[in-house]
C-alpha cells in the first residue's frame, strides 16, 4: 500500500512534458516583441493570420509567395500546441482576423506527446479561436515528413489522421495535407525539399505548402 501511494504521489508530483525554462522565456520575449511592433505598427484586421512554429517563423517570403494576401504572419520557432494555447489571445484572436492558418503540434510529437494528446490539445485551441472569433475559417495544415524526423513517421501520420478525421466532422475546418505531397512515389521523404537540416522547408517546400493552402484562403483582397 505504502509503495502504490508512493508511485501515485511521483505521478502526481511530475508535471507531463513541462517545457523547458529557457524555451519558455524565449517564447514570453518573442511573444512581447510581437506586442511590441503591433503597438508600433498596427496590424491591419480582417487579414489572413498565419499562427504556430518554426515553419511559419522561418517562412521569410511569405508575403511575396501569398501576393494579393493581407497576412499577419505570428509563427515561433519550437512553439508546441499549449503554447500557442498559452498565447492565442496575443498572437491571433486580438487581430480579428478573417481566417487563420495554424501549423503546429511537430514539435508536440517530438517531444513526447501522443497523437492522442496532441488531438486534445488541437480541440481545445481551435475551441479558443471559435469561441472568441465565431464563424472564422481555421485550417489546420497536417505535420510534416521532414526527413530529419523520419524515425517519428508512426506517431506522425497517426496524429495526422486523428486530427483530420476529427475535422472532417465540424463545421468551419479544413485540414491542409502535406505530408503526402512531400512523399516520393513510394511514400519516402522528398530529399529536395528541405533546408540542410532536413527538418524545416526550403522554398520549394513552401511552395507545395502555397498550392495547397490557397484554395482555402479565399479570393485574394489587394492588387
Amino acid at each position: 500500500m505504502i509503495r502504490c501511494l508512493f508511485l501515485i504521489g511521483l505521478v502526481v508530483a511530475a508535471p507531463a512534458l513541462s517545457q523547458p525554462a529557457d524555451l519558455a522565456a524565449r517564447f514570453a520575449e518573442r511573444v512581447a516583441a510581437y506586442e511590441a511592433a503591433d503597438d508600433a505598427a498596427p496590424p491591419p484586421a480582417n487579414a489572413i493570420l498565419l499562427a504556430g512554429d518554426s515553419q511559419f517563423d522561418r517562412w521569410k517570403t511569405v508575403r511575396e509567395d501569398l501576393a494579393g494576401y493581407t497576412v499577419i504572419n505570428r509563427g515561433i520557432d519550437s512553439f508546441r500546441t499549449d503554447d500557442l494555447i498559452q498565447y492565442v489571445d496575443q498572437l491571433v484572436i486580438k487581430h480579428k482576423p478573417r481566417r487563420v492558418v495554424l501549423h503546429v503540434g511537430g514539435n508536440d510529437i517530438h517531444r513526447g506527446k501522443t497523437p492522442e494528446q496532441l488531438l486534445a490539445d488541437t480541440k481545445t485551441l481551435v475551441a479558443k479561436i471559435s469561441a472568441a472569433l465565431p464563424g472564422v475559417p481555421i485550417a489546420w495544415s497536417s505535420i510534416t515528413p521532414g526527413p530529419g524526423r523520419w524515425d517519428e513517421a508512426p506517431q506522425r501520420k497517426a496524429a495526422n489522421g486523428l486530427i483530420k478525421a476529427w475535422m472532417a466532422t465540424e463545421q468551419g475546418l479544413t485540414f491542409i495535407d502535406l505530408w503526402d505531397a512531400m512523399l516520393t512515389s513510394a511514400g519516402q521523404p522528398r530529399e529536395d525539399l528541405w533546408v540542410a537540416d532536413r527538418i524545416h522547408p526550403n522554398h520549394a517546400g513552401y511552395m507545395i505548402r502555397v498550392r495547397l493552402t490557397k484554395s482555402f484562403l479565399g479570393p485574394a483582397d489587394r492588387k
